[in-house]
């Protein structure tokens, strides 16, 4: 029945996240998610074929863009400020693998989550991907293609794998 349960989830998150940019889909996919627990601001503009899963511990401020391929797992909690824009396939990760001692067997060992703060005026590029424990201060801007491990200070543009300072904003 579980399992029943879950593929069912999937199918219908997959059916809602599908459907186009619109004004009434994206308030169709803001209500999805709060019902499940996610906090939603206004005017969350949703392109097709993101993923966000689950919704429970997920927080969007107001005026966020989520576009396409975006995907967002929230076990560890990912909170999205104001004005944000988040670019194609980006990733945002909430959680990681336990990396099992002594040659342990990684199938099984867990996931150690930890939260995602994307502050307000933030913009993270195409194909990012934002690891867990990582907080990106207000006005930052994540350059396409960057691994974010680490914290990004406010008004700094950051690029590259891992991601490194490029310049300050002026």
């Amino acid at each position: 029945m579980k399992n029943f349960a879950v593929c069912t989830y999937e199918l219908l998150s997959s059916i809602i996240f599908i459907l186009p940019r619109h004004k009434l889909f994206n308030l169709i996919k803001s209500n999805y998610m709060r019902i499940q627990g996610a906090k939603i601001g206004k005017k969350i503009t949703y392109y097709p074929g993101i993923r966000i899963n689950p919704c429970i511990n997920l927080k969007l401020g107001d005026h966020v863009d989520l576009a396409w391929g975006v995907l967002i797992t929230t076990g560890g909690g990912v909170e999205i400020g104001d004005r944000t824009l988040i670019g194609y396939r980006t990733q945002i990760l909430s959680a990681n693998h336990v990396i099992p001692s002594n040659k342990g067997k990684i199938f099984g060992a867990g996931h150690t989550p930890a939260k995602v703060v994307i502050k307000n005026d933030v913009w993270i590029g195409a194909n990012c991907v934002i690891v867990a424990g990582v907080t990106i201060g207000e006005g930052a801007v994540v350059a396409a293609g960057s691994v974010v491990t680490k914290d990004v200070k406010p008004f700094t543009i950051v690029g590259g794998v891992p991601a490194k300072l490029i310049k300050e904003r002026n």
